[in-house]
C-alpha cells in the first residue's frame, strides 16, 4: 500500500491550523489538526495512528478529507464539499463589522483577530458556523471589489 501523507500546506493553513490547536474551535477536533500537522511533517499513517490514538483507517480518512477539502474537510456535523452559502446582506455585515473598531460593540479589545470576529458572527447569531478561512475569502473578496469599484471613478 502506497504512503499517504497530506498535500503540501499553504502556509495560512499552517497559520490557521497552529492557532486552531491553541484555541480550539469546537467542531474542529485538534486530533484531526494533529494528524495533518504530523502528516505534514512527514509521519506516515501508522506513527500518527499511534500517536493520536486512532484507527490507521480513520487516519487515512482525515488525511483525504484535507487533501480534498482543506481544514473545512476536517469539521464534524457537515459533510465536506459546498461551504455553506452566505447571502449578500450576511457577506456585507460581516464586512461591516470587520470593518468596525470593536469597542463600538461593547468589545473589550479594539481589534479583530479572524477568530474573535468568527466568534462574534455566531454570537450575533449572524451566521450559524462559518470557517475563519471563509470570513478571510469574503473580507479579501470585499476588498478587491471596492479597490474595484474605486478604479473605474478614476477613469
Amino acid at each position: 500500500m502506497m504512503a499517504l501523507y497530506t498535500r503540501k500546506l499553504k502556509q495560512h493553513e499552517r497559520k490557521s491550523i497552529e492557532t486552531q490547536l491553541d484555541t480550539p474551535e469546537e467542531d474542529l477536533p485538534t486530533q484531526r489538526l494533529q494528524i495533518i500537522m504530523l502528516s505534514a511533517e512527514g509521519k506516515r499513517v501508522p506513527e500518527i495512528s499511534e500517536e493520536v490514538d486512532l484507527h490507521p483507517i480513520n487516519v487515512r480518512k482525515w488525511i483525504h478529507r484535507f487533501n480534498r477539502y482543506g481544514l473545512d474537510g476536517l469539521r464534524s456535523g457537515k459533510s465536506p464539499g459546498r461551504p455553506p452559502v452566505f447571502n449578500e446582506e450576511q457577506r456585507s455585515r460581516i464586512v461591516a463589522i470587520a470593518n468596525t473598531n470593536p469597542r463600538l460593540l461593547g468589545l473589550h479589545y479594539s481589534r479583530w483577530s479572524l477568530q474573535r470576529l468568527r466568534r462574534y458572527l455566531i454570537d450575533q447569531k449572524i451566521v450559524d458556523h462559518i470557517s475563519v478561512e471563509t470570513i478571510r475569502q469574503i473580507i479579501q473578496s470585499q476588498d478587491s471589489m471596492v479597490m474595484h469599484r474605486r478604479h473605474h471613478v478614476h477613469s
